[in-house]
């Protein structure tokens, strides 16, 4: 079964397509853009090249898996509504899975601080034992990050583009080529219920804060 990954939670807008098998995931196609103003302009693009490069059409997927986050709202409600809108018109499944998690899979064994941009001077962060989180998703300095980590265990190594930012404060060697969710290990972690064909999910978005945007409380008073 093809399978399209989408992923806007960071600054980095990915679209990947998957082959899913009885026993795998294997790599057929990724595009990522590293722009976290140009979400929107990007993934569309994305996605019309990734098939293109297999000559696979919307037609040919069996699912889609997006990255839920935790992200800011303007760039992650980009991929949600993306892949429930393509999941919609094409009829097929869409499951979600925490972009945290993506990273801390990918990065293979050991314990592993997973940190990715949050602005406002602020990281996203989990921890992973051997790919399986452990600790978080929260938000918070990366000094309050660093005091949780010397409380909870020592790790091994970063990943994350919050944690190239921010290592030496951390302390801990950083994995410099694993800074964005990688699409085949965001259809890993959907794959079971892929393959168990499990009905579709609605993609709510992790965010952990309010946007930065919120609608007025009242109406101010007319000064006359």
């Amino acid at each position: 079964m093809l399978v399209l990954a989408l992923d806007t939670a960071t600054p980095a807008s990915t679209a990947a397509l998957m082959e899913v098998t009885a026993d795998a995931v294997r790599g057929v196609a990724e595009r990522r853009t590293v722009d976290p103003r140009a979400h929107g302009e990007k993934l569309a693009p994305e996605i019309a090249a990734t098939l293109a490069e297999t000559g696979a059409r919307p037609g040919d997927l069996g699912a889609i898996v997006a990255g839920v986050g935790p992200g800011p709202f303007t760039g992650l409600r980009v991929g949600l509504a993306t892949a429930a809108g393509m999941g919609q018109a094409l009829g097929i499944p869409t499951y979600g899975v925490c972009s945290l998690d993506a990273i801390g899979r990918a990065a293979g064994p050991g314990r592993v601080l997973v940190a990715t941009d949050a602005r406002r001077r602020e990281v996203y962060y989990a921890t992973y034992v051997d790919g399986v989180r452990d600790l978080g998703p929260e938000v918070a300095k990366p000094a309050q990050v660093a005091d949780v980590l010397a409380r909870a265990g020592i790790v091994d190594r970063a990943a994350g583009e919050g944690a190239l930012k921010y290592g030496d404060l951390f302390g801990v060697p950083v994995e410099e080529h694993l800074l964005y969710p990688p699409g085949a290990a965001l259809v890993a972690l959907a794959a079971e219920r892929i393959r168990d064909g499990a009905p579709g999910e609605p993609l709510v978005p992790l965010y952990l804060r309010r946007p930065d945007a919120v609608e007025p409380s009242g109406r101010k008073p007319v000064l006359t």
